[in-house]
């Protein structure tokens, strides 16, 4: 796939840009949003603009990319590539705009490299970029089509209800009445707001709820502290947003779904908002009648922090095979453990295929203890919430 003079240039430049690429990237959105504004205010996080963790999930992903390309240049990534797509999709992300992204990237590569960007360099990295570029558009271009749509819609709030003092379930309804596309389960939406300065910000939060109906739930986690605009949609979801308002959703995207697990065991482990897909997920196992063994492992500040707790054990209780493990830091009670998560006590079946949502450190750490169990890396699937810097890692 990666000419053969291109992979030789990018392999000996590699190191070079993997060195500077944290320059590169605070040069390249610098730029960017010097000669278009809009995209900062209507479409990228300004939260993970200000905090820098955008910067480090695109400087990974840049670098995973490229390196991959070198090792294996007749392949690509498609697990990677199919997670960035999916996020692509849900914010409405264009073909028109991959030319503007390789025209301030480049220019930035080039003010920082300096004379070490020769035209030999230059035309090997500008093939690995539209290789990643291309490869996105061609799928995000097939999830608009299965999706029917690449509008966000119009949903009127049906339903708000007070989860834990950190975290509201919304319900929503198409305003127009149109019929409800199914999705499936650990998928999320994107939900637009207008906030009190006129930028249109969006943010993904997992479907918890919905499934086969005309009526879709997501649920939010209030985002506190600090100085940066981190939060400033969640706070404004729980502070304005009441039964009547309208919201604007974009269809569902997402791939930490539950492909072929008929007959094979399962280990679902969330922390904190992570439950949300997981919530979903045992919905579908319930209703799908699966009767495999399956491990429930969730890990929160205590039970009253622990967001559909009562879903969470009600979906579980209706399996035919089900052993459901909860930690709590305080407040345990009886049934359930206090400390961080910890699976040494716990028994994993052969063949388990492990789905994993929560902050970065706790996923990493569960996928080093199944590992550890014997689960193999391929059988272990993530959701992260935000940019995915376990792709740089």
């Amino acid at each position: 796939m990666l000419s053969e003079q291109s992979a030789a240039t990018v392999r000996a430049t590699l190191p070079a840009v993997g060195a500077a690429i944290e320059q590169i990237t605070e040069n390249f959105y610098s730029r960017l949003f010097t000669a278009h504004p809009e995209l900062l205010r209507d479409l990228f996080n300004r939260g993970n603009q200000a905090s820098g963790a955008q910067k480090s999930a695109l400087a990974g992903s840049i670098a995973a990319f490229a390196g991959y390309l070198v090792e294996h240049p007749d392949e690509r990534p498609d697990v990677m590539l199919s997670r960035i797509a999916h996020k692509h999709a849900s914010l409405g992300v264009v073909p028109e705009q991959y030319p503007i992204v390789h025209e301030h990237l480049f220019a930035a590569i080039a003010e920082i490299l300096g004379e070490a960007v020769t035209p030999e360099v230059a035309a090997a990295w500008t093939e690995v970029y539209w290789l990643m570029a291309n490869a996105l558009i061609a799928i995000e271009k097939r999830l608009y089509e299965e999706s029917g749509s690449q509008e966000f819609r119009d949903w009127e709030v049906v339903g708000r209800d007070e989860e834990t003092a950190d975290v509201v379930s919304f319900r929503v309804r198409p305003v127009d009445g149109s019929p409800v596309r199914g999705f499936r389960a650990g998928q999320y939406v994107s939900v637009g707001v207008r906030l009190a300065d006129g930028a249109r910000q969006i943010r993904q939060y997992s479907l918890s709820g919905g499934l086969g109906e005309d009526v879709r739930q997501f649920s939010v986690k209030r985002v506190q502290g600090g100085t940066t605009p981190d939060g400033e949609v969640s706070n404004h979801l729980h502070a304005n947003v009441r039964v009547g308002d309208v919201l604007q959703l974009s269809e569902p995207y997402g791939d930490l779904v539950l492909d072929d697990v008929a007959g094979r065991p399962l280990l679902l482990a969330s922390a904190g908002i992570g439950v949300t897909p997981m919530v979903a997920m045992l919905a579908s196992l319930a209703a799908d009648g699966h009767d495999a063994p399956v491990t429930v492992v969730h890990g929160d500040r205590s039970p009253a922090d622990h967001a559909l707790r009562t879903d969470h054990q009600a979906y579980a209780a209706k399996l035919t095979d089900a052993a459901v493990h909860f930690f709590y830091e305080r407040d345990a009670e009886p049934g359930s453990r206090t400390g961080l998560v910890d699976l040494s006590g716990i028994d994993v079946a052969p063949g388990t295929r492990a789905y994993l949502c929560g902050p970065l450190p706790f996923m990493r750490a569960v996928r080093g203890q199944l590992i550890e169990k014997g689960v193999a890396p391929a059988d272990i699937h993530y959701e992260v919430f935000g940019p995915d810097l376990w792709i740089a890692g």
